[in-house]
């Protein structure tokens, strides 16, 4: 695979990851579990960011303390409420998966499926897709933060950490 073109989704999708950083670490304890429910969208974003990254869906494990509750189909949602410190490790266990695949593309792996009940993607379009879902959600936090706050961390144009 190209690697002008993997390190142009790697500073792109690590933009996105880095955005959802900011606005979780921009968030005042107030606003964590008020009506908004901050947190509960920041973890939504990384549960999905983690899953969608995984080779298989079948064998998809999200790391302790999280559960599956976001695959329950009666959208049970978590039994507790997760920290910030908490989702801030979770995020940097994205980043790194995320940039491991990225780094590791090949054409090959480009192209095999990612398929679950609701998507038969291939894996370069499941990286859009994610890269997507995870912007919808930074931004969605950044609104939320100026809403409540008149202030929300600015744009990132390329990742902070390189490929």
């Amino acid at each position: 695979m190209d690697e002008n073109f993997k390190t142009i989704l790697w500073q792109q999708f690590g933009a996105a990851i880095d955005m959802l950083e900011n606005a979780l670490t921009a968030c005042p304890d107030k606003l964590w579990n008020d009506g908004s429910k901050f947190w509960y969208i920041g973890y939504h974003t990384l549960f999905y960011l983690d899953y969608y990254l995984s080779d298989s869906p079948v064998n998809f494990l999200p790391p302790a303390p999280f559960s599956f509750s976001e695959l329950d189909p009666t959208h049970t949602r978590p039994e507790r409420i997760y920290t910030k410190e908490e989702l801030l490790t979770y995020l940097e266990y994205g980043r790194q998966k995320c940039h491991h695949l990225i780094a590791s593309l090949t054409t090959e792996k480009a192209a095999q499926r990612f398929i679950n009940e609701y998507r038969n993607y291939s894996i370069l379009e499941i990286l859009l897709y994610n890269m997507r879902h995870v912007q919808h959600h930074a931004a969605q936090l950044n609104l939320l933060l100026r809403q409540a706050t008149n202030d929300a961390p600015k744009w990132v144009s390329r990742a902070k950490l390189s490929l």
